[in-house]
């Protein structure tokens, strides 16, 4: 979990148990178990599930009450964990990754989070299909027309607040809010309705790396039970609600979704994250009228004054023909200011971005080519559609830095062309395969990601026949 949101929240003296046992069932029962949930998700009908903070520690968010959780540590006057990466860098796990396979083939029908990661939506998982409970730290809402706004940086603030912001909505206009709440704060009906109501339709709500303790999110299950339904809980830890479920594993998550996809002859599908920038060069004539002044500013698609946390630097430089001077821009604030003569023919801009860490590559590369004259011809393509062709693309050919252009538009007063790219800055490869679940072998994710490591070695899972018959499933 975000040590930001943490240290944001309000104090409180009971946050329930925390520094609880972790328990693995052996290998041998929990292959048996991870076989049962095959079955029982390839029979359902209106599967749920429901996660918490350990479907995201593999990645490297810290959990709240496990023995190195925030919790635990602040409750043992212990320093709090060192985050392995920026928190929006953080990529989704196997897990995150399975559920959106599960619910393109139709078998996940609805998804409740009390994480505010942002994990699930960055993984592909559609908005109509996904209940954040407790919010979302990279999420802003405007509370006039409902309109919602995924960032790239964490909101500067969590308990309902206003932001910097205001909402892009044509006729609206009012101020921002963030959408993580606070202790004080009651859930949303726009998050809890919908929960309940699945919960409610669940014939099995499976629950993934969550405690089950803070109300009233954790009795959410619960609520399959008057229909028949069942409830799955896989959690290192017992919960309160161990024994109303019909089937309770100890196992790291990962492990045990990998082993379910396997055995559902499912493919785990490849994660490409894609960062929006945009390009602004202004141009104006001198007074003197015998040359051109341009100010190039590199900026956030969500203002120009937004954060921009994945570009560390950006190396500018121009045509040869050109005795314009190369910069190098540090941090924000990404502006250089040049003048050419106003009979100057057309040249290049060429621009290197230095990523920031926890991007898959350390720069990419964008010519901009200056012609003096405004473009007025607008891309035919919808940008969703250009953007899902690059991840076609990225997939296809495994490389970060690949760029398109998915907006250009024309400002008259003053001057100015906007361009805004889109650049894959990671891809991420997951194999359907598990290290053996003894507690000794334990590592922080079973899986092998491109450009990273293979931890340890392979437990093949035997696959079943289920697979032919998820097409039941499909809508």
């Amino acid at each position: 979990m975000s040590l930001g949101y943490a240290e944001k929240l309000s104090v409180i003296e009971d946050v329930g148990n925390v520094g609880m046992v972790e328990f693995f069932d052996s290998p041998h029962v929990l292959h048996d178990k991870v076989e049962r949930l095959a079955m029982m998700i390839q029979k359902s009908k209106h599967l749920v599930v429901f996660t918490g903070a350990g479907i995201s520690t593999s990645c490297g968010i810290p959990d709240f009450r496990g023995p190195k959780g925030i919790w635990t540590l602040q409750r043992q006057g212990k320093p709090l964990p060192e985050a392995s990466l920026p928190f929006h860098r953080a990529t989704p796990t196997p897990t995150h990754m399975a559920l959106v396979e599960l619910e393109k083939a139709g078998i996940l029908k609805f998804l409740i989070s009390q994480n505010v990661d942002g994990l699930h939506l960055r993984s592909g998982m559609p908005r109509e299909k996904l209940s954040e409970l407790h919010g979302n730290i990279f999420m802003e809402i405007c509370p006039s027309c409902g309109a919602e706004y995924m960032r790239d940086f964490e909101t500067e603030t969590i308990g309902l607040k206003e932001t910097s912001r205001r909402c892009s909505k044509a006729g609206c206009g009012a101020k921002l809010r963030d959408s993580v709440l606070d202790w004080e704060d009651a859930l949303p009906p726009r998050e809890m309705d919908p929960a309940e109501k699945h919960c409610k339709m669940a014939d099995v709500v499976l629950c993934l790396g969550t405690s089950l303790q803070i109300t009233p999110a954790c009795n959410l299950p619960l609520k399959c039970l008057k229909g028949g339904g069942k409830i799955v809980i896989v959690n290192l830890q017992k919960t309160p609600k161990d024994k109303k479920a019909s089937l309770v594993m100890h196992g790291l998550v990962d492990k045990v979704i990998i082993g379910v996809m396997n055995m559902l002859n499912m493919r785990i599908p490849p994660f490409v994250r894609i960062d929006l920038i945009q390009i602004i060069l202004t141009r104006a004539l001198s007074i003197d009228k015998k040359y051109v002044n341009w100010t190039l500013k590199i900026a956030s698609v969500h203002g120009k004054q937004a954060p921009l946390p994945f570009i560390k630097s950006v190396e500018v430089s121009f045509s040869e023909s050109l005795s314009m001077k190369a910069a190098v821009l540090h941090n924000q604030g990404l502006q250089l200011k040049r003048r050419t003569a106003k009979s100057a023919k057309p040249f290049d801009i060429f621009l290197r971005l230095n990523f920031s860490a926890g991007c898959k590559c350390l720069y990419t590369n964008l010519k901009i080519p200056v012609d003096f004259e405004i473009a007025t011809d607008y891309l035919k393509e919808d940008k969703d559609s250009i953007i899902q062709k690059l991840k076609d693309r990225a997939i296809k050919e495994p490389s970060c830095g690949q760029t398109e252009v998915v907006e250009r538009k024309a400002i008259l007063v003053p001057k100015s062309e906007v361009i805004v790219y889109a650049i894959v800055t990671n891809i991420i490869e997951y194999e359907n395969s598990v290290v053996p679940f003894e507690a000794s072998s334990l590592s922080s994710c079973s899986l092998k990601r491109r450009n990273e490591s293979l931890l340890g070695g392979g437990m093949s899972w035997k696959r079943t026949k289920v697979r032919n018959h998820i097409t039941r499933h499909r809508k």
